[in-house]
């Protein structure tokens, strides 16, 4: 592990060679064999079912993971999977969520999809990228996973075959006993076959491959992005661009001796590539805690402890997640942590700033995309952090700041601060075909190589990224993608509505709310009661469903009639900070809310004698949208 303190260090990796002629694994087989070589016994992986730091857990070492991924491996390639068929998972965590990961992606290309999308999403996920083997939960108390699968597959008939895992092998007596007493009966109403997977894994060798590994650079996975409009698109993602996150994590990162909690998703890039991926090429060992990760049942409120069980010296968070740990005193010993991981969404100041009071730790935040594999740029480690910043370009990355016309011809290159589009280009990216569908990726690229994010930002002059907006309006609730066209769809379908504009509103826990605003059609009448429950009924992804309706006489619109969304965001600042303000008891409001060219929208709040920066910061500390005095 080299350091990684600044751009210079940066410069002097890449200056070693470029990034083809490494030595790096050409295989995801020969990534994950190169582990078990260099680490065999020493613990690879972590799991524990319930959040208790005396729960029953399970660990397997490198050498056992590589066994169960070879196992994996060799019964997808039995069920007729070949170097581009897919096998498709709908799972939470376990260790077995692993072993398909990686044996998918050595038998064909596996493809995680989220166990909380409706059942129709899967289906369409299933449809397009044409899976043939699926991997889900066996029927189980308190989850509809099953479910929502056999129905998904009922609808996506070249699934040939689903094999299910059992949760109830993590269980102890007597609850792994009731278990099958009160389970769920398991759906079917499909024309698949349905088998058990560790059972099918065991008449397969752990050893040795039963057929040729693949070394040519193939496309190994497919990640789908957000999934809260109609049909998610599809990544594609190659084996250098997987071995290349890896390669980062173990560079600059991890070593060998480090272990990584990770309560968050492996349907995520997050949790798969710059973590899973980084501890097969460092060594390192990643604890995943419960199915649901920080959803878990107790995990917040286990969380240090689990640190001190575990010896834990990362933790991988997101700022939903880290504003929730805040709230739950640190009451274990946490000596052993060294650092902290954020990325999905932006961190608020206040949070970052706390949570080192409590931890004694800094806060790395970073960016990424599914569309890129996944890194981009994070904040060195062991050099200057600047805080709402998402750091430097990682080494073989070239990040530039364009203005892009509507033919995808660069108009100009944007000086330090200036904002423009974010456009990426490393081992990650995949040009020309970022997505399975090929229109997806029309004008998608600057100057054919450069992925265009879709996100709005600034370089400064020491080369930091910063993140100021977002090209597509996307609003982020958590780190969860949400199209506002769905909710204007949606709103647009009562009859008493004219116009609609839906934006992401602060939110001092998920970052961003949806929230919409509409205009009534001349004469008609609808109270907002009436337009949230039309919403609720007319949205199928609940995260989308917008947390308030407010109907005004008429919304801020452009020259060609378009709603004007800044000003909708404007009023959205100054409703839910005047609220946070008066909650606090303070007598100041927002007097202004104005646009920043570095910062973005900034509320401008009105003085008052006695009251001084540390109660307003007190107040508003937790939302993302910064504020000034007037």
């Amino acid at each position: 592990m080299g350091a990684f303190a600044s751009i210079a260090d940066r410069d002097a990796i890449e200056a070693e060679g470029p990034w083809a002629e490494r030595d790096e694994a050409r295989s995801i087989y020969q990534f994950l064999s190169r582990a078990r070589d260099a680490h065999g016994s020493r613990p690879a992986i972590s799991f524990q079912l319930m959040s208790g730091p005396a729960d029953k857990s399970e660990t397997l070492s490198w050498s056992e993971l590589h066994g169960k991924a070879t196992q994996a491996a060799n019964l997808f390639r039995s069920l007729g999977v070949g170097p581009g068929d897919v096998v498709a998972y709908v799972l939470p965590n376990c260790l077995e969520t692993a072993a398909v990961m990686l044996g998918g992606s050595v038998a064909g290309i596996v493809n995680p999809v989220n166990p909380l999308l409706e059942a129709d999403q899967i289906s369409a996920i299933l449809r397009e990228t044409k899976a043939k083997v699926v991997v889900t939960l066996r029927a189980f108390p308190k989850t509809e996973v099953a479910q929502k699968v056999a129905e998904a597959v009922r609808h996506a008939p070249g699934v040939k075959t689903v094999l299910e895992i059992d949760l109830n092998r993590y269980l102890s007596p007597p609850k792994s006993w009731i278990v099958p007493l009160i389970r769920p009966k398991n759906p079917i109403g499909h024309t698949a076959n349905v088998k058990d997977f560790n059972a099918e894994c065991a008449k397969h060798p752990a050893d040795r491959l039963t057929f040729a590994d693949t070394v040519e650079d193939r496309v190994a996975a497919y990640f789908h992005t957000g999934g809260t409009t109609g049909m998610p698109k599809v990544a594609q993602h190659k084996v250098s661009g997987m071995v290349y996150n890896g390669w980062l994590g173990a560079r600059l990162m991890f070593k060998s001796s480090d272990v990584v909690i990770c309560p968050l998703p492996m349907f995520h890039v997050f949790a798969v590539y710059p973590i899973l991926m980084s501890m097969i090429a460092s060594g390192a060992h990643v604890v995943f805690p419960t199915p649901a990760g920080y959803r878990g049942d107790g995990v917040f409120d286990n969380f240090w402890a689990l640190v001190e069980r575990w010896k834990v010296t990362y933790m991988i968070t997101v700022p939903t997640a880290l504003s929730a740990l805040m709230q739950r005193p640190v009451t274990a010993d946490v000596s052993s942590l060294r650092g902290a991981f954020s990325g999905s969404a932006p961190l608020p100041l206040e949070l970052y700033r706390r949570f080192e009071q409590a931890t004694g730790v800094q806060i790395i935040e970073g960016y990424g995309l599914t569309e890129c594999t996944c890194l981009v740029s994070c904040n060195p480690p062991e050099g200057s952090k600047k805080i709402g910043s998402v750091g430097i370009p990682l080494p073989y990355t070239t990040v530039r700041i364009l203005h892009v016309g509507a033919d995808g011809e660069v108009t100009h290159e944007c000086g330090p601060d200036e904002v423009g589009e974010i456009c990426v280009s490393n081992p990650g990216v995949f040009p020309g075909s970022t997505y399975t569908e090929v229109d997806k990726n029309r004008s998608l690229f600057a100057e054919g190589i450069y992925l265009r994010t879709g996100d709005l930002g600034r370089m400064d002059a020491e080369g930091y990224l910063y993140i100021t907006g977002r090209a597509k309006d996307l609003i982020i609730r958590g780190g969860h993608n949400i199209d506002p066209a769905i909710i204007e769809e949606a709103l647009m379908g009562h009859e008493a509505v004219a116009f609609v504009g839906a934006i992401g509103q602060p939110d001092a826990h998920s970052g961003e709310l949806p929230c919409a605003y509409v205009e009534l059609v001349k004469g008609a009448t609808a109270s907002e009661a009436d337009l949230l429950e039309f919403a609720a009924s007319h949205i199928h992804e609940r995260a989308a469903v917008p947390k308030r309706v407010e109907i005004l006489p008429e919304l801020p619109k452009t020259a060609v009639g378009k709603v004007f969304k800044p000003d909708l965001r404007r009023l959205a600042i100054t409703r839910v900070y005047d609220a946070a303000l008066s909650g606090a008891g303070l007598p100041v409001r927002v007097d202004s809310v104005i646009e920043d060219k570095k910062r973005g929208l900034v509320a401008r709040i009105s003085r008052a004698e006695g009251v001084d920066e540390t109660a307003i910061k007190n107040a508003l500390g937790n939302f993302i949208t910064p504020w000034d005095w007037t």
